[in-house]
């Protein structure tokens, strides 16, 4: 090698050190700048192990190996091999931890695809899945990865609103169900009433200890906790302690039954309803992910509507899908505000969306209500090739006390995006708008309530002036209601069959048998209707036509918008003198619902 070469080599060799040490100098600065911004997700000391592994085995070749794990995890799940894209979006999830859409596509895969590659046959393997899918978004990605991006909270609200709220799969009316059944223990009082209308137990919630250190400092409580232990070594175990408190007041037989004795001796007492908030905030937050505080918030802003004070907002139903949907959208929507310079991203229009769009939806199915249908199916036995199948749903009903917060949610998103650059989204929800009041025109109207319907036709026709409103508002609704027979869907049908059936116990309440006839006959029409278009597809059938009188029945009792004089003074009478019967199974029913407001 010649001289001259020789020189080449040194210089460069001299060159790569000096950068070499120049880079490292500035090694510490950029790691310091790197926290500071929060772009490390831990200390390397706290990395779980699986991560660090990844990292280092990896190097500087992990950005290769990611885009290559993409790329297979996308081909695998074009060809329907969800299982294996699960398996590679989890090793995503351990190379980028940080990165949302990793977090955001395995939940949506889980909670859609993979969910409903099981038969509907198998609907509680299918609800597994959707858990996982919400689960890996709430516990992992937001909760323990602590990522603040509005993209993953739009994906959670959506697997609550659209998969779990709606009717898309075949198996939703079990996911409802079971949603409603883990909820249902941690929305009860101390005397186990339900907590609808009552906005104390949220605030009992909200303003509870929010640690077992503060919960002991009171002497008397840990007389009760320590009594407990003694009791059941179940609850020796104090990160279950809440957990088993609440199953021992739904399955008493499942525990020591001098656990059962405790509880007994404490009934009553202010010390037991301390307790009990607490282990109800307690589990909220620890398996919910749920903080009292922001759904008492929630509440507050979205709730129905009290007829006997339209500025008061009455607690939301949180056994409903589209509750933890606004829920999550709110919550993504108020990280997305913090910085007030940020653009306005298509995650927040959606997340806006969400919003929206649960509480339309809870405006027309709003009410739950547990029953359980028998329905015929086919045997393969050639000696009974019938037989009777039963099943447990969560009856869906309007709840048109949802319209206020509604209507004030959307006319604050149009404002919000009334902008020179997002023009489209300000058009989309104003249609979106439109039709929502030409639905609440029909359902208010149908339903009794004309001078409500009137108000909103007004208003809607300031708002959108267009030649179809220029027309009576009886006209216009008649209108609405053959349009709506011409494209019938489930919620058309259950807002129309309601709708006539409690216009039918008006007429009862007022003595106009004939027309109490008539509307029954209508209800009993479009009920054959819509059944001989969807009555085989069990995802959207309808309960049978007898559960819906009565449950119509009880929401024209409780309907504070109707006198009291006509819905209990002459409906409940006529019921007395002529339908005895059914008069004593509604008493019991509204005395169960008393009970539980009280």
């Amino acid at each position: 090698m010649r001289t001259r070469d020789l020189i080449i080599v040194f210089v460069c060799i001299v060159l790569a050190i000096g950068l070499f040490v120049t880079a490292g100098s500035q090694l510490d600065s950029i790691n310091s700048q790197r926290e500071e911004m929060k772009l490390v997700m831990d200390k390397p000391e706290n990395l779980p192990p699986s991560l660090a592994f990844a990292t280092i085995a990896t190097g500087a070749f992990r950005g290769l190996l990611v885009d290559f794990l993409w790329i297979r995890a996308d081909r695998l799940k074009e060809e329907g091999q969800f299982y294996d894209a699960k398996q590679l979006a989890e090793w995503i999830t351990i190379l980028q931890p940080r990165f949302a859409k990793v977090w955001q596509f395995h939940a949506w895969n889980m909670a859609y695809n993979i969910s409903v590659a099981i038969p509907e046959t198998q609907p509680e393997q299918r609800w597994r899945w959707v858990k996982n899918g919400y689960e890996l978004i709430r516990d992992e990605a937001i909760s323990d990865k602590k990522l603040r991006d509005i993209g993953l909270y739009h994906e959670l609200a959506r697997i609550f609103q659209h998969k779990i709220g709606d009717t898309a799969d075949e198996a939703h009316k079990y996911y409802k169900w079971e949603l409603a059944a883990q909820m249902n223990p941690l929305l009860t009082t101390v005397d186990m009433e339900s907590v609808e209308d009552n906005n104390d137990f949220f605030d009992l919630l909200a303003e509870a200890p929010r640690s077992w250190d503060e919960l002991l400092s009171d002497a008397n409580v840990v007389e009760l906790v320590n009594a407990l232990k003694s009791a059941d070594k179940k609850f020796e175990d104090q990160d279950n302690f809440a957990a088993n408190y609440i199953s021992l007041r739904e399955y008493a037989k499942n525990y020591n039954e001098d656990a059962g004795l405790v509880i007994d001796r404490y009934r009553g007492s202010k010390i037991l309803a301390k307790f009990d908030a607490f282990a109800k905030a307690y589990q909220l937050r620890k398996e919910w992910k749920l903080d009292p505080v922001l759904m008492r918030k929630v509440n507050h802003k979205y709730g129905p509507v009290d007829w006997n004070d339209p500025n008061a907002h009455l607690p939301m139903d949180w056994r409903h899908a589209y509750t933890h949907a606004i829920y999550w959208a709110n919550k993504g929507l108020e990280i997305a505000t913090e910085d007030g310079s940020r653009d306005i991203s298509s995650d927040e229009n959606n997340t806006d969306r969400i919003v929206v769009h649960s509480l339309q939806n809870l405006f027309v199915l709003g009410k739950m209500i547990p029953i359980t249908v028998e329905r015929q199916v086919a045997t393969d036995d050639p000696d009974n090739p019938i037989a009777i199948k039963q099943s447990r749903e969560m009856f869906l009903r309007p709840d048109l006390r949802y319209f206020k917060p509604y209507n004030e949610a959307i006319m604050a998103v149009i404002k919000k995006y009334d902008r020179d650059d997002d023009r489209g989204t300000w058009e989309t929800m104003r249609n979106g708008h439109r039709n929502m009041l030409r639905n609440a025109v029909l359902l208010f109207f149908e339903s009794g309530h004309k001078e409500q319907a009137n108000k909103i036709y007004q208003d809607m026709k300031e708002l959108y002036p267009l030649p179809e409103f220029d027309v009576p508002v009886a006209e216009y609704c008649q209108k609405r209601m053959i349009e709506k027979l011409e494209n019938y869907g489930y919620k058309d049908a259950l807002g129309q069959i309601t709708a006539a059936l409690r216009e039918g116990y008006y007429n009862i309440a007022v003595g106009e048998e004939e027309a109490a006839a008539g509307n029954e006959n209508l209800a009993k029409l479009l009920f054959n209707h819509y059944m001989e278009l969807y009555g085989d597809m069990q995802r959207t059938s309808l309960p049978p036509f007898e559960t819906l009188k009565f449950t119509s029945m009880i929401d024209f009792v409780t309907d504070q918008q109707i006198p009291i004089y006509i819905r209990k003074d002459l409906f409940l009478g006529r019921l007395y003198q002529d339908y005895r019967e059914l008069y004593d199974r509604l008493e019991e029913e509204l005395n169960k619902k008393e009970q539980k407001t009280e």
